[in-house]
């Protein structure tokens, strides 16, 4: 069953006992850097990548799956195994630079610290997990258990890292919640009769057709849904949150994700809207209210950002450069919000005009 993201009526079942994650795309923005590294390696045997091809078909696969059809694809002169060899180095320069996506470190660390068992499964190989993972502090730590596609008889979309990683942890498997980016996982968690909340990438928008709730970030996720101690970090109406930072903004009101860096520096999972600062060519920061909305429909790949001046001074900024930092998250965006639209918003922008002085919100 299928429901929207705050599933008011949802009947979840057995209380969920442990928290299994996915890794690439779930908990880490890695496919960004995976486009580089592809477009790198190419380039030494004289092709260009297909991006859109890429991101349709890979997803999900495991590393030796991936290998053979790549290979296949792009005519390159390389055993599948060659293929690994040769490209894991470029992987694992990219995987320092990878970050945590928006609400990931706060997660982890809220169940962890609620001694909730949690688990890692994921179709990467075991090594390249733990080297990926290496980067991001506590988080070996925090998983009793982490499992790579070469430790198991499959990897997903079958069940067996998902009943893997149940068994070691000594949960019964309808005791689980899997949390999944990709519609692979969300096959594996449906065949392993686990719980499974999606935070898609909008090439995996399908997921909403097997996932018990489909969100649209981490920051989305409410624990005490599943049974789970709820979060405690809420300052009243909006949440502190790990700094944002988007550049080669224009001050337009709106940015089309194919045409800026801003944009196309934002993983899929960057939606809502949020409060923070930015600063106008050479002028101090600002206060602002953002909207994020990412189109999940097929045949669409539009990312627009509306950004609204809290205490406007009535100065024309149009046309001057923004450096803008994200430091505050309001609330979930199901549909886009115009320009005019978010000026109306009287009610959040007095709470980034309140909110953005207190220390929690600051940016330095």
């Amino acid at each position: 069953m299928s429901c929207c993201c705050d599933f008011n009526g949802c009947n979840r079942g057995p209380n969920i006992l442990a928290v299994i994650f996915d890794l690439d795309g779930t908990l880490l923005d890695t496919g960004r850097a995976g486009r580089y590294v592809l477009t790198e390696f190419l380039a030494k045997y004289g092709k260009e990548l297909d991006v859109e091809k890429e991101e349709k078909k890979r997803l999900g696969m495991t590393q030796k799956e991936s290998a053979a059809i790549f290979v296949k694809d792009y005519e390159l002169p390389l055993t599948p195994d060659q293929f690994i060899e040769e490209i894991t180095p470029y992987y694992k320069e990219r995987w320092a630079d990878a970050k945590a996506l928006p609400g990931a470190n706060r997660l982890i660390k809220h169940l962890q610290k609620n001694g909730v068992p949690l688990a890692l499964a994921s179709n990467s190989m075991h090594k390249n997990i733990e080297a990926k993972i290496s980067h991001h502090k506590g988080w070996k730590e925090s998983f009793s258990v982490i499992l790579g596609s070469d430790q198991v008889k499959s990897g997903k979309p079958s069940p067996y890292l998902f009943e893997e990683a149940a068994k070691e942890m000594g949960v019964n498997a309808i005791n689980c919640l899997v949390i999944e980016d990709s519609f692979v996982g969300v096959q594996a968690a449906n065949a392993a009769k686990m719980k499974v909340v999606a935070v898609p990438s909008r090439k995996e928008a399908d997921c909403y057709v097997l996932a018990d709730v489909m969100l649209h970030s981490l920051l989305e996720f409410q624990p005490q849904l599943w049974g789970l101690p709820p979060f405690d970090d809420w300052v009243d109406k909006a949440l502190p949150i790990e700094p944002i930072h988007l550049s080669g903004l224009y001050v337009t009101g709106s940015l089309n994700e194919t045409t800026g860096n801003a944009a196309f520096s934002l993983p899929d999972q960057v939606v809502g809207l949020y409060i923070g600062w930015a600063k106008v060519d050479t002028d101090k920061n600002l206060k602002i209210l953002v909207s994020i909305n990412l189109d999940h429909l097929p045949g669409f790949a539009n990312k627009k950002i509306h950004v609204c001046f809290i205490d406007d001074n009535n100065e024309d900024k149009s046309e001057q450069k923004m450096e803008i930092n994200l430091v505050g998250y309001i609330k979930a965006l199901d549909k886009e919000l115009t320009s005019t639209e978010l000026e109306k918003l009287t009610e959040y922008k007095s709470v980034g005009r309140a909110y953005l002085d207190l220390p929690s919100f600051s940016y330095i």
